[in-house]
């Protein structure tokens, strides 16, 4: 089921991390909802890498990223359907594995 909103760049009403799991977002919303996730951790921010790909990181080390990156990088392909309670937990054990222990701890 798609979930209808007034503009399809906003997405359904609340934050994009409580969206319904079924919303057919675009790949505006997908990204944003995947940046709320990831920046909801401790001590994280977003970076632009060479230029033109978008990583979030912990303290300067990529946990993220909607494009490429190794293979403790949560990568989220953003042409098939997404499972955002899958990808949560996908991005917070990247973060575990990533940050410093004394903020990983902080999830617990």
């Amino acid at each position: 089921m798609v979930h209808p909103s007034p503009d399809p760049l906003a997405g359904p009403p609340g934050p994009p991390w409580a969206w319904p799991n079924d919303y057919a977002p675009t790949v505006a919303t997908t990204i944003d909802r995947l940046r709320a996730i990831a920046l909801e951790l401790p001590a994280t921010h977003e970076e632009l890498t060479w230029g033109t790909e978008m990583t979030f990181r912990v303290r300067g080390k990529i946990f993220c990223t909607p494009g490429t990156g190794d293979e403790f990088v949560v990568k989220v392909r953003l042409d098939r359907p997404i499972d955002w309670d899958e990808v949560t937990a996908l991005v917070h054990a990247s973060y575990r594995l990533i940050a410093p222990k004394a903020l990983a701890k902080l999830l617990d």
